[in-house]
């Protein structure tokens, strides 16, 4: 395969969220491995250039990898981005369905005929409505329901000036449903993660439901899990040696984070504008073991499925294998590199 030498630079950036490419960010790893080639590191997280800014979502910057949530990477791919998957994580999310305590909806079947918001953003492609969505379709399932028995209700979100803050960590959280929720507009709400939980404490809200107790973990699937790692297809077939050494950094902070409980939950409660605590209610007390990588056929199913939920609510508009969208080689190299150092 040709190298080519020209690379001077390489960018990354990753979701507001719990990520091993975050952790391997904050120990300042990237920057240590590539020093010495003189290979500059930056994140599209420090950077004001509302162009670039969007490679977060569509993934066009070259030389470039993601981890975040996963619709915006399946987006991409489905639009024909040259991407690759060279990596997943998983990590079990609260993912609640929240109503007021005098409302009497104590299950799912009781949300039948019952209206529950739905977040609209007018950005290329609405993460939180398709997450919001699946948490939502996912309760109702449990109980026999469909959408169909439901009146699903849109609120549209107020997005952020361009170049401040990042994704919706710069609004109260959950701020739009939650006004509907009290005002009586709906009679129930979806919110995830930290901030969601959080934000149904804060309220004095019921949880009805949360995903994350279901049994079946292609029906927890959301946009949190699985988190995938993608590269620019041109960066692995040209640098496939970069790749894997930048790949092997995130491996790498699975391992240190199951080595270091309480510093991983502070910068995952940094990192989610939370609290160490509602960390730990909306991820589990071992958050710290579940930083790890990799591409088991359970995680690949899960991806797939959710894929296909995408594309049967519209959320993307052509198909494609997720197999295929799959490249293992990068992961093998760093598995094989330390198994040699191991022995």
């Amino acid at each position: 395969m040709s190298q080519d030498p020209s690379i001077d630079a390489l960018w990354y950036t990753r979701c507001p969220v719990p990520t091993p490419l975050g952790l391997a960010a904050r120990e300042d790893w990237f920057k240590q491995e590539f020093q010495a080639d003189g290979i500059s590191i930056n994140t599209l997280q420090e950077t004001t250039d509302p162009v670039l800014r969007e490679s977060h979502y569509d993934h066009k910057l070259p030389h470039s990898f993601r981890q975040g949530g996963n619709v915006p990477a399946i987006w991409a791919r489905a639009n024909g981005t040259d991407t690759k998957v060279i990596g997943l994580n998983w990590v079990d999310e609260a993912q609640l369905i929240l109503t007021l305590p005098e409302s009497g909806i104590k299950a799912p079947q009781d949300l039948k005929g019952k209206k529950i918001a739905l977040p609209l953003n007018r950005i290329s492609i609405d993460h939180q409505r398709a997450s919001a969505l699946r948490g939502i379709v996912v309760t109702l399932e449990t109980a026999g329901l469909t959408h169909k028995d439901v009146e699903l209700v849109d609120f549209e979100v107020p997005q952020a000036p361009t170049g401040q803050g990042w994704g919706a960590g710069v609004r109260v959280a959950y701020a739009t449903e939650l006004e509907a929720l009290k005002s009586g507009q709906v009679d129930a709400i979806f919110t995830k993660g930290a901030r969601g939980y959080e934000t149904a404490e804060a309220n004095g809200l019921t949880i009805v439901y949360d995903v994350r107790n279901h049994p079946d973990p292609k029906v927890r699937a959301n946009n949190g899990a699985p988190r995938p790692i993608t590269v620019d297809g041109e960066l692995l077939r040209t640098r496939p040696d970069l790749v894997a050494r930048f790949l092997s950094r995130i491996v790498q902070a699975g391992d240190w984070a199951s080595a270091h409980e309480a510093e991983t939950v502070a910068y995952i409660a940094k990192e989610s504008g939370s609290t160490d605590e509602y960390i730990r209610k909306a991820y589990g007390n071992d958050i710290h073991l579940h930083q790890g990588t990799d591409l088991s056929p359970e995680s690949i199913a899960a991806l797939e499925g959710y894929k296909n939920f995408l594309l049967e609510w519209g959320f993307i508009k052509a198909d494609f294998d997720v197999k295929a969208w799959i490249d293992p080689a990068p992961l093998a190299e760093v598995l094989r590199s330390q198994s040699k150092k191991a022995a």
